[in-house]
């Protein structure tokens, strides 16, 4: 990597969705456990309308923030596995192999909290989910208690991601911080610095799952 180049490597929407999510999980993580759920509700639909519009991007977006860049076959993810002990960078345009998997698995269980989140009711059925009116009090529950055990796994997910990035930082010598903060990075030879898209395209795919995401609440209660 002595003769990397330092390029931008993320664009600004997908930066801004890695510093919103953060702060939308602690908002929704501490208001479900201390009870303020008249916070915990709106930041869960936020969080779900960022999440969906995440998937969007990933096939909209700069190149460095789409699936094909990331979600790799289990032969590129096992040579990367192979390059871990090298205390050098990656020098990378995006995720790494090991990196995309996380990603995805992220999502999945985000989207996984958030939708369980919409069927919940606490138990005594005062703060209830959007959609909790529509199934049995008893499935509603058991929403809420699903709800409460995909949290502890979103934390475990969260606690790999954090000593992953120290891993970078300390051994690897590649601070991913700086990188999604400032949106540069260093590239080895030979990488193709990824290619952007306009930030308006972010704007209207946010609305879009915003219209989605809130539309499809309200279309589920006037007519199921």
């Amino acid at each position: 990597m002595e003769n990397g180049r330092d390029v931008p490597v993320w664009d600004r929407p997908t930066r801004i969705f890695h510093w919103v999510l953060v702060v939308l999980v602690v908002v929704c993580y501490l208001s479900g456990r201390n009870g303020r759920f008249d916070i915990h509700l709106p930041a869960g639909q936020a969080l779900l309308v960022l999440v969906a519009a995440r998937v969007v991007w990933g096939f909209a977006g700069a190149t460095s923030s789409r699936f094909r860049a990331f979600v790799r076959p289990l032969r590129e993810i096992s040579a990367y596995l192979a390059t871990l002990p090298r205390r050098e960078p990656d020098g990378i345009a995006g995720h790494n192999p090991l990196g995309g998997l996380s990603v995805v698995a992220m999502l999945l269980i985000l989207i996984a909290q958030a939708s369980l989140g919409l069927f919940a009711v606490d138990i005594d059925g005062v703060y209830e989910g959007p959609l909790s009116i529509l199934v049995s009090y008893d499935a509603a529950r058991e929403a809420a208690e699903l709800h409460a055990i995909v949290v502890d796994g979103l934390v475990i997910l969260v606690g790999f991601h954090i000593v992953a990035v120290l891993f970078h930082h300390v051994y690897k010598r590649e601070n991913l911080t700086r990188s999604m903060l400032t949106g540069r990075g260093r590239l080895a030879d030979g990488q193709t610095p990824p290619r952007f898209v306009s930030d308006w395209r972010a704007v209207i795919v946010l609305v879009l799952a915003a219209a989605a995401v809130l539309g499809g609440i309200e279309i589920a209660l006037r007519y199921f």
